[in-house]
């Protein structure tokens, strides 16, 4: 597999993961990789997010995502494939959905 391709996942992320800083955190991570996309509180206590970039980058997102910063306990962490099209230039933090 070529880890240099552009993928695009979505993620949907539960446990305690909101009120800890979970997406201040995950925006500050996904730039340190350089991954582009959102990231979003969900109304039902989970959080959303949407990734691009090189493989091995959004796959190291995918694994923070797993952990989440100081405070958070997250349960599960679904990946699924996303279109490409749409996604930001940077990585931003978006309203509740």
């Amino acid at each position: 597999m070529n880890n240099d391709a552009v993928v695009t996942r979505h993620l949907g992320i539960r446990g305690r993961v909101q009120g800890v800083g979970y997406r201040w955190s995950m925006v500050q991570a996904a730039k340190r990789l350089g991954v582009r996309g959102w990231v979003r509180n969900r109304r039902d206590g989970s959080v959303e997010a949407l990734a691009a970039g090189e493989a091995a980058a959004v796959d190291a997102l995918i694994r923070w995502a797993h952990q989440g910063p100081d405070g958070a306990r997250v349960e599960a962490v679904d990946v699924s494939d996303a279109a490409t099209h749409g996604v930001p230039e940077g990585f931003e933090q978006r309203e509740t959905a």
